[in-house]
């Protein structure tokens, strides 16, 4: 049996909280059944416990090395890689058109999740070609898709993302990278980018570079971004990978955790200039790039989600297996010593991380619904699904990246002291998971994403339908006799939504009263707060699914899964979701402790 990841809980899910079986009624998914989704689960699973979980730990204690230009990875990361793609998991969800396999992104990102909680790093070298071709595929031309998508979908081809420069982080504005048109239609391209995940390594033919740059005559700021397609090495008339292009590692990051996914400074054009080939028209990169940004933000939530889920499967097995202490009550020292998983405290924190680990994966692969849904449906309806995923795209990427992290540090704290050891799992997934609240934009960054650009700026339309969604759910749980139980959460949960929307109202009305500054200082506490109001949402949905199943009855080994959904819901609701009141006092108080706080201060 697994330890790593519960596929009940996945089955659950996908079957019973977001039935992605209805997706094959849209023509776009027809060709496709349950047994086909089925079939390509259990073919991730087998693949994650066969070739990825086995060198987690090896791959974490041996990272890259820097040799000669070259990164060297120990061998079974490309072993594991292959088996990806020969597997089809990079062709996924691309279209049949393009050679892909058509699934659903919700059964897409599900089986990613499944390699994810086996071993994170391994798997990026896929996700990230996924991205890479994606925006080949919406944005290249014809031409660039025969050439470079083809291979990448059929895993001859890596891709990566190249944004960051030394200088300026995640100002994109102030990128320095640049690239000049050539006689022939192609440009050179000239600059250094930093961080770049899986820049360099010799498991593919070929690996192609989606870098973000500026032309001589691009307007100022991020308006003057383009994107260009840059290959580790240039194509030749048949389109096979041949000279190297002027592309060079120029150096490794050391990373506190994630060690199996070389991170690289990459320098193009020291040597004449690196080949490039623009991506659509000049100065659009950055409206290009959000489109693999948002996606590959979505990733990053559910990579936080995988590693919080592994964390929690880790604790609860050794809870159950370590033996220290006895019940309070027990006053003879010559009995046995119990389970800690019996103790009260122990408990606590396994329901905690359960609540994070299994609200944030449902909350992800809610996400990956949406994007189904807004491909599938029509009209408004479309239009509605789009809309509320990209409200929730910066809930989607921070929540489980600040709260699956907590879910990771619970897990360490259930193992005592050997949880700070490599002995076991657990301080290897916090190592990797402290990572998700960094990349694909800081935590901050999202904050200001969500309450400027999603909320005020649209002057909370799309907040609106959220919260009518959240409703209905409401209304269903309160008209069902039979779940009156769950009424005093539905109860709570409608007036955290009350107190959303006016606190929201708060925030829209001080930027004329106070100005915008001021609304938007503590635009990370919204962000936490807005993120559990939705999970909130999510685990009572579940717990409406569960106590149907169980009144309906079902047999003896699905009772304790159930009545774990009931437990893990109560617990959200009792110990998390009135933190959210108290973020929405300080909110609406439009408090500007932080804002004025003089940078002085900080100088002794």
């Amino acid at each position: 049996m697994l330890s790593f990841y519960s596929r009940r809980d996945l089955n659950f899910i996908l079957n019973d909280l977001l039935n992605a079986d209805q997706l094959c009624q849209f023509n776009r998914y027809a060709e496709h059944d349950s047994a086909t989704f089925t079939e390509v689960l259990n073919t991730a699973e087998k693949l994650a416990g066969e070739l990825f979980y086995p060198h987690a730990a090896k791959s974490d204690a041996n990272p890259p090395v820097f040799d000669n230009g070259r990164a060297v990875l120990i061998p079974e990361i490309k072993q594991a890689v292959d088996a990806f793609c020969e597997n089809g998991f990079i062709a996924a969800s691309f279209g049949p058109e393009h050679g892909g396999l058509g699934l659903p992104e919700v059964i897409a990102q599900a089986a990613a999740a499944i390699f994810m909680t086996a071993n994170l790093p391994s798997t990026a070298y896929g996700t990230l070609t996924i991205g890479a071709g994606r925006l080949i595929e919406s944005f290249g031309s014809e031409q660039q898709q025969q050439r470079y998508l083809l291979p990448m979908i059929e895993g001859r081809f890596f891709g990566t993302m190249c944004l960051s420069e030394t200088h300026a982080g995640s100002s994109l504005t102030d990128i320095r990278t640049r690239a000049e048109l050539q006689d022939d239609g192609s440009y050179r391209l000239f600059g250094s980018k930093m961080w770049i995940s899986t820049g360099e390594h010799d498991m593919s033919e070929n690996i192609i570079h989606m870098v973000l740059a500026k032309l001589p005559d691009a307007p100022p700021g991020v308006k003057g971004i383009s994107m260009f397609l840059v290959p580790r090495r240039c194509l030749n008339e048949a389109g096979e990978a041949d000279s190297r292009n002027d592309v060079v590692l120029a150096g490794l990051n050391h990373k506190m955790g994630y060690h199996g996914s070389v991170n690289t400074v990459l320098n193009f054009g020291d040597n004449g200039g690196a080949y490039a080939e623009l991506i659509g028209e000049p100065n659009k990169g950055l409206f290009y790039m959000f489109q693999m940004m948002n996606e590959a933000r979505i990733s990053v939530g559910l990579s936080a989600a995988a590693l919080s889920v592994a964390g929690y499967q880790a604790a609860c097995s050794y809870a159950g297996e370590r033996r220290q202490g006895r019940h309070p009550d027990s006053k003879d020292p010559a009995e046995p010593m119990v389970p800690i998983i019996e103790h009260a405290d122990v408990k606590r924190m396994l329901l905690q991380a359960k609540s994070y680990a299994e609200g944030g994966l449902a909350l992800c692969l809610y996400a990956a619904r949406l994007m189904d849904d807004a491909r599938v449906l029509e009209g408004a309806a479309a239009e509605r699904a789009f809309a509320i995923l990209d409200l929730l795209t910066p809930i989607v990427k921070s929540w489980p990246s600040e709260f699956g992290l907590r879910a990771n540090d619970l897990a360490i704290q259930v193992h005592g002291g050997y949880g700070y050891t490599k002995d076991y799992p657990v301080e290897r997934l916090y190592r990797d998971n402290r990572l998700n609240s960094i990349h694909e934009g800081a935590k901050g960054i999202h904050g200001i994403d969500l309450l400027g650009r999603k909320v005020l700026q649209d002057r909370g339309q799309v907040l609106g339908l959220l919260l009518e969604d959240i409703t209905v759910t409401i209304d269903e749980v309160r008209k069902d006799m039979s779940a009156q139980q769950l009424h005093e959460y539905a109860d709570d949960l409608a007036s955290a939504c009350e107190t959303v929307s006016t606190t929201s109202k708060t925030l829209l009305s001080g930027v004329i009263s106070t100005g915008l500054r001021t609304s938007m200082a503590n635009s990370t506490i919204y962000l936490d707060m807005l993120g559990h109001v939705v999970v909130a949402w999510i685990w009572l949905r579940q717990a409406h699914i569960a106590l149907g199943k169980l009144t309906a009855g079902v047999p003896p080994a699905d009772q304790n899964f159930l009545n774990a959904k009931l437990g893990a819901c109560r617990y959200f609701y009792i110990y998390e979701l009135p933190m959210v009141k108290t973020q929405c006092v300080l909110l609406s108080r439009l408090d500007e402790t932080c804002l004025k706080a003089d940078r002085q201060w900080f100088r002794e």
